[in-house]
């Protein structure tokens, strides 16, 4: 059983079931609170308008048929270690009524890929007045009041009124500073639709606060300041060491005393897993709620439960911290774990996971892509930009849907998508 069809855990259900399940070697099933999967590195462009995400849905039971698994939707409510089953809760349709009832499967073996969420610090107003980007259903909401607030600046401008329409996105990250670059582009594309009275220049004022000294902290400070240059030239205006203390429905309050306007606020601060993984059966977590494993990537308390993707805290050999949370780390380990369970088939000892840095990069939409690429024959990391950084990173993409659908699938895919592409406006207008 695999719980979380995220970018790890459908990888890993997709190549057990064509592996396993196909000969009746083993019952695959995937577990999800949500009936589609879209790729989570994707939301800041559906939050922008830039993607269409039921165009890029992919939907669990027809990948569960074409590739031998079984899907079961439901949101992992507990579970017990001891009788192997997995407590999933009710699922309610959009009026609150339930849909499937509450129910318990269970399992011979558990691999946890649930993923992170949002994590507020317990900043107040947080939870009530900021946008998450944590499933497409959140990127939809804040695209939609993206546009109604674009639409209500432009007839409301020269009524007495400037126009003019604050945007603060909290968090200097990868998903802060790419759809930071993503809004500008959108809004311009939206003013070019209609909006006459708004001249985004002027008018639409994006604000990127940042705890850090610095954006993207966690890369190399040459692709920081690389990345600072494009948004400047973009007129964003970013605030490093920038501690927000309150969120409230018009403004964001900093730790020093500034306000700062925000007709829409949105929360890219950090990461947590889900407060249900806190003493979850008694398996071993850390601050941030992940699950510790061993190499192998077992719990700590049970080998027959495996973690991975954002929700494990792996080991990385060498580094003082664990294996990052990135996309690139949960593909690696679902490859890995392929590997693993047809090992514990034939009653093989188990190899260690070991994660391979390929290096970073961040998308700045129609304006520029950069990071580095890591290289194994001198050890040593490249600054990449332009059309070569972009081609490498819409490949971590590719190389999702090959994992998915293989290389027939997704060939036919990208040149119906290029086809279509041409018929239509850059950015959703609803």
């Amino acid at each position: 059983m695999i719980l979380g069809g995220g970018a790890g855990g459908l990888e890993l259900a997709t190549r057990l079931g064509d592996r396993l399940g196909r000969h009746g070697r083993a019952a695959v099933t995937l577990v999800d609170r949500s009936p589609t999967h879209l790729w989570k590195p994707l939301l800041h462009e559906v939050a922008a308008g830039s993607l269409d995400r039921h165009a890029n849905e992919l939907d669990y039971l027809a990948q569960a048929r074409w590739h031998h698994f079984t899907f079961a939707q439901g949101a992992l409510e507990g579970l017990d270690r001891w009788k192997r089953e997995v407590a999933l809760a009710p699922v309610l349709d959009e009026a609150g009524a339930e849909v499937i009832p509450r129910r318990g499967i269970r399992y011979d073996t558990l691999v946890i890929a649930i993923g992170s969420e949002s994590n507020s610090f317990n900043v107040p107003g947080v939870t009530e007045h900021a946008f998450l980007l944590d499933s497409p259903d959140q990127a939809d909401r804040l695209h939609r009041r993206v546009v109604s607030a674009c639409l209500r600046a432009n007839y409301r401008a020269g009524d007495g009124h400037d126009g003019r329409l604050d945007v603060v996105i909290v968090g200097g990250g990868a998903t802060g500073v790419e759809l930071a670059a993503e809004l500008h582009n959108t809004t311009r594309v939206l003013a070019g639709y209609g909006l006459q009275n708004i001249d985004p220049d002027r008018y639409v004022r994006l604000t990127l606060l940042n705890a850090d000294a610095r954006i993207l902290a966690a890369l190399p400070e040459r692709i920081s300041e690389a990345t600072m240059d494009v948004l400047r030239s973009l007129g964003v205006d970013v605030r490093n060491s920038a501690h927000v203390v309150e969120v409230t429905p018009g403004a964001v309050r900093t730790k020093a005393g500034d306000t700062f306007p925000a007709a829409i606020t949105v929360w890219a601060a950090g990461i947590r897993c889900a407060e249900v993984l806190r003493n979850l059966a008694d398996l071993e977590t850390n601050r941030l709620n992940q699950l510790l494993v061993t190499g192998t990537l077992q719990t700590t308390r049970d080998p027959d439960v495996f973690a991975i993707g954002d929700c494990a805290a792996c080991p990385w050999p060498g580094h003082a911290t664990p294996v990052p949370p990135r996309a690139q780390a949960a593909h690696q380990q679902a490859s890995h774990l392929v590997r693993t369970m047809e090992r514990r088939l034939r009653g093989e000892a188990l190899s260690p996971f070991r994660y391979r840095d390929f290096g970073s990069l961040v998308s700045l939409g129609e304006y520029s892509t950069v990071g580095t690429l890591m290289g194994f024959v001198s050890g040593k990391s490249m600054r990449v930009e332009g059309w070569f950084a972009r081609l490498m990173y819409i490949s971590l993409y590719k190389m999702h849907l090959l994992a998915l659908h293989g290389f027939v699938g997704v060939a036919l895919d990208t040149l119906s998508r290029a086809l279509k592409r041409s018929t239509e406006p850059q950015v959703k207008l609803h």
